[in-house]
């Protein structure tokens, strides 16, 4: 053995004897007994760190239940307001909407109506509700007779990046004239970021920011979107524009060339599946981020919690809790309406674990 190595076996067993000479002078479980475990918690979950999703559906007269999202509605545009003022009472700061238009056809028109659902739904939310942030998705997928979420080649079954961006900028723009404050691209295609904010100036719209679903992931965890929003897509997959779950490094660039283009938030999207990803995000750039808690973990917990498998209000909070100390600023999660009157009667002081 080379002079000043130390051997591993006596590395470790130096390790073990300063641990044994620890205890019972320290003790971890000092600090978990109730009370003093509140006061060193390292993560603080709030109404505040919520954003309520809300389907507004111009086909509709009464509000219809999603039945693969149980306690989720479609909700006709004469509620819509109704629906935002209880989100805004319950102390959650902002909703972000996705709409069910009455026609749809292959260029998504109807997504940059001024009279559009979204546009609509907007205006009478803002007219009947003061202070609560309105972000607005920006995506083609409700809005086409295909689904997916661009400009479509049916010879080649692909979506059109390029042709795509105008749109989306168009979108945008008739969102903000609408009144929305944050406009927020999700159909991940290259340059989306740049299109929206160059169209966003243009029109006078400079203080409008963009919350960019930056790392948005191929997942099966949107199925029951998919019934929420009607957002099926005739061929194929998405998954030659939405990020292969393999990938973490890709991620990171994907959200750095959405910081360069202009972004102000950055999201991640499955969130439980990719706490490492928004982890790695929130470490590297420092930037608002946000994680949205998808239809699938929602109906995940809803189900299991059905079958009397686990208790929903605590797999409600942990799951929260879990995103938030991954790194998530906001958290995008249709339990928000749940989680902010659990949280008014400060149900995360009280819960245990056995």
């Amino acid at each position: 053995m080379r002079a000043g190595i130390i051997p591993v076996k006596e590395l470790i067993s130096d390790a073990i004897a300063m641990v044994s000479t620890m205890f019972p002078k320290i003790r971890m479980r000092r600090l978990r007994q109730p009370g003093i475990r509140n006061l060193v918690a390292e993560t603080q979950l709030s109404p505040d760190d919520l954003i309520c999703p809300i389907f507004v559906d111009e086909t509709i007269e009464n509000s219809v239940e999603i039945g693969s999202m149980p306690g989720q509605y479609r909700v006709p545009l004469d509620a819509v307001a109704d629906e935002a003022k209880e989100i805004k009472d319950l102390g959650i700061p902002a909703i972000i909407l996705f709409g069910i238009p009455e026609t749809k056809d292959e260029g998504a028109m109807s997504a940059y109506d001024d009279d559009g659902v979204i546009q609509q739904a907007v205006r009478s939310i803002r007219s009947g509700t003061d202070g609560l942030v309105i972000v607005t998705d920006v995506c083609l997928c409700e809005y086409t007779t295909h689904g997916h979420c661009g400009i479509v080649d049916y010879a080649r079954e692909t979506v059109l990046n390029d042709p795509t961006l105008p749109i989306l900028g168009k979108v945008a723009v008739s969102h903000a004239r609408a009144g929305a404050d944050i406009v927020a691209p999700s159909g991940m295609m290259d340059g989306m970021v740049r299109a929206i904010r160059t169209a966003l100036d243009i029109d006078g719209f400079t203080d409008t920011p963009i919350m960019s679903y930056s790392a948005k992931y191929c997942s099966c965890f949107y199925g029951p979107f998919r019934e929420a929003a009607d957002s099926g897509y005739a061929f194929g997959d998405r998954g030659g524009y939405q990020m292969d779950p393999a990938n973490s490094d890709e991620a990171l660039r994907e959200v750095e060339l959405d910081i360069a283009e202009g972004a102000d938030i950055v999201m991640v999207k499955p969130a439980i599946p990719y706490l490492d990803i928004l982890y790695r995000i929130k470490t590297a750039y420092q930037m608002p981020t946000a994680a949205y808690q998808v239809s699938g973990e929602y109906a995940m917990i809803e189900a299991t919690a059905a079958m009397g498998w686990l208790d929903r209000d605590q797999a409600i909070y942990e799951s929260l809790l879990s995103i938030k100390r991954a790194g998530a600023d906001m958290i995008l999660t249709y339990f928000a309406k749940d989680a902010a009157r659990m949280l008014r009667e400060d149900f995360g002081a009280s819960t245990t674990t056995i």
